[in-house]
């Protein structure tokens, strides 16, 4: 990883838009700063897209593409997209999966979970699981104390058994059904809503994540980067990013910021 700073000045100014993780790269110890957000208006009102593309739910998918300083965000891992049309006042969604599909895996999902609890234990149900329309998400730091890593492994695994594409985030481990990833509905919201090439243009656009499940990311993009406290993740990391920030979470979103913006 080379630090941020090295991403040359051509390629910074050609840059269009921001797609950004949310825990632990736009938050900070689970709450969003005054600084990380206005830094997230300040790219917005400079005319870049900001696109979050995040593991949380659908829930609070609504919320972000209503209230937040973005054109759209890419939930549950890739499972969703919504985005926010102020012409029309209406809330557009789009699914990975039909919605049978959706329905049939709910079902799967509870019985599988209840397995992960038992034989996992310290684990538990994510506390935004009631608001996921997808995926499921069990809990290894964030409401509870800290898991080693092997048993953040062990969870991972025995999704994986049950036929699951599991990743893990800086706060939980994300099970789902079906192919697609954030990768896969990052693609698909640019070019259903912006009419955007994402493989053609994918050098105009900057990715900021912390963690395993940004792999995907980390690998496409050019300029993909990591906030400072992406090297929790050495050793773990299918793809690392391209470049890194010298601060971390929150403040590191925003020295991405204040970097991309410098000299437009």
């Amino acid at each position: 990883m080379q630090p941020l700073v090295a991403l040359p000045d051509a390629a910074r100014m050609a840059i269009r838009g921001v797609l950004t993780d949310i825990d632990d790269t736009f938050s900070t110890e689970g709450r969003i700063t005054a600084v990380a957000y206005a830094a997230m208006e300040r790219l917005h009102q400079a005319g870049l897209l900001v696109i979050p593309v995040t593991g949380r739910p659908a829930g609070w998918c609504d919320h972000i593409a209503r209230m937040w300083p973005v054109d759209a965000v890419v939930g549950e891992n890739g499972a969703l997209y919504m985005l926010h049309d102020e012409q029309s006042r209406v809330l557009r969604k789009r699914y990975a999966e039909s919605d049978p599909d959706r329905f049939a895996t709910r079902e799967r999902t509870a019985g599988i979970a209840a397995r992960i609890l038992r034989a996992v234990p310290g684990c538990a149900l994510a506390s935004d699981q009631p608001y996921r329309d997808t995926d499921l998400a069990i809990d290894y730091c964030e409401d509870v104390a800290p898991l080693p890593p092997e048993a953040v492994d062990r969870i991972a695994a025995l999704m994986r058994a049950e036929g699951m594409t599991s990743k893990v985030s800086s706060i939980h481990v994300n099970g789902w059904f079906g192919a697609h990833d954030k990768l896969t509905m990052t693609r698909t919201l640019l070019w259903e809503a912006f009419t955007i090439d994402l493989d053609a243009e994918r050098a105009r656009f900057a990715f900021v994540g912390d963690s395993p499940n940004d792999a995907s990311m980390f690998e496409f993009f050019p300029i993909s980067i990591g906030v400072a406290n992406v090297r929790r993740f050495t050793g773990r990391l299918e793809m690392a990013p391209k470049y890194v920030t010298e601060r971390e979470c929150g403040a590191g979103f925003a020295e991405l910021a204040d970097f991309l913006l410098a000299g437009r």
